[in-house]
Order: structure tokens, then C-alpha cells, then sequence
């Protein structure tokens, strides 16, 4: 039986950014099905004891400058640890996300979200503006309607769900892969993740 990975992450997330693709390599190589999951970190950090980015102490801001500097050198992945574009709102793109996912399938929703990691981290866009969204659509072959589909309630509402499982699930940062209820908290979890899937 094919496993599955329930892919919980902020659009905008630069750890998310870093892991990504090699997440969607594991998927391929393990054949694990995948939930394709965004979910609004602002209503999952007042349960879990998270801090918005700007809220942190300024030690732990500079520690994570260092981090993301640390990681894109070691996995040889462009990131600009200080975007043009950031911090900036992840819930039109969240929306996006779950759209497509619905309409186009999981494979489709992998796609435009690293699209849409790369658009904030390597490319100096603004992914809460909907002409950079249309255009990522564009980008990854995907239809131009799925930008209007996004604002309907019914995809906020399921985007909402997301975030409301996740908050269930006991995730509370992101990227979180979660396995049979397990959670992997984190991009340099994934060796554990490819772990538990051969298990």
C-alpha cells in the first residue's frame, strides 16, 4: 500500500523554499502519494507558542539569517536571506494552492508551490500581488481561472480546514511532514521522513 505524506507548509516559508524540491524527489523515489496542505502559520502560532518573524528576540532573527545562509551554501540552493518581497502575506498564495490542488491534482499543487517558494526566495516577487500569481500560473502550464477560483469561500473554507487539521495534527511550524500521525518538523527532516516511508 502506498503511503502518504500529509504536506503541511506556509507559502512563504524560505524553510519550506529548501526543502521542497528535494521532498518532491523523495516523493518519486519512495512512490509516497502526497496532501498538498498550506496553511496560515498566523492562526497555528498563538496555539503552539510560535512568534511572527518580526516578534522573535533579535538574537533568534540574526541566528536565522545565519541558518538560511548555512543552508542554501550547503544544498547549493539561491536564496536571499533578506527578499525584497518579505515578510509578505501567504494567503493569496495559500488559497492558490488549495485551488489548484482541487482542480489539477497534488502533482499540479507540488509545482506551483515551488513556484511560488522560488518566486519570494531566488526571484524578488511579491507573491500576495495577483498579477505575480497569474503569472506563475502561467509559468507552470497551469489554467489562468484558477486565480478567480481561488477567492471563492468554499477554497478559503478549505484553506481554513487546513490550517484548523494541522492545529489538530500538533503541528506547529513549517514545513511539517506528517506520516501516519507522526511529524517531521522541518526541511532537514527529510531523512527521517524517507525513513519512516521505507519502514
Amino acid at each position: 500500500m502506498r503511503r502518504t505524506v500529509d504536506y503541511y507548509f506556509a507559502p512563504q516559508s524560505p524553510w519550506m523554499y529548501l526543502g521542497h524540491d528535494r521532498f518532491a524527489e523523495l516523493l518519486q523515489r519512495t512512490g509516497a502519494q502526497v496532501r498538498v496542505l498550506p496553511v496560515d502559520l498566523g492562526q497555528v502560532f498563538p496555539v503552539s507558542g510560535g512568534l511572527p518573524l518580526p516578534q522573535r528576540a533579535p538574537q533568534r532573527q540574526a541566528y536565522r539569517l545565519v541558518e538560511l545562509r548555512r543552508f542554501s551554501e550547503a544544498l547549493g540552493i539561491p536564496l536571499n536571506p533578506q527578499p525584497r518581497c518579505f515578510p509578505v502575506a501567504g494567503d493569496p498564495a495559500g488559497w492558490l494552492i488549495t485551488a489548484v490542488a482541487g482542480q489539477d491534482g497534488e502533482a499540479a499543487a507540488m509545482r506551483l508551490t515551488g513556484a511560488v517558494a522560488r518566486a519570494v526566495w531566488a526571484q524578488e516577487r511579491d507573491i500576495a500581488d495577483a498579477t505575480v500569481l497569474a503569472e506563475l500560473l502561467d509559468e507552470c502550464g497551469l489554467d489562468p481561472q484558477r486565480l478567480a477560483q481561488s477567492q471563492q469561500d468554499s477554497v478559503k473554507a478549505l484553506f481554513a480546514a487546513h490550517t484548523a487539521q494541522a492545529i489538530d495534527a500538533g503541528v506547529f511550524g513549517a514545513p511539517s511532514y506528517v506520516i501516519d500521525g507522526e511529524i517531521f518538523w522541518g526541511q532537514d527532516r527529510l531523512d527521517f521522513v524517507e525513513r519512516r516511508l521505507a519502514g
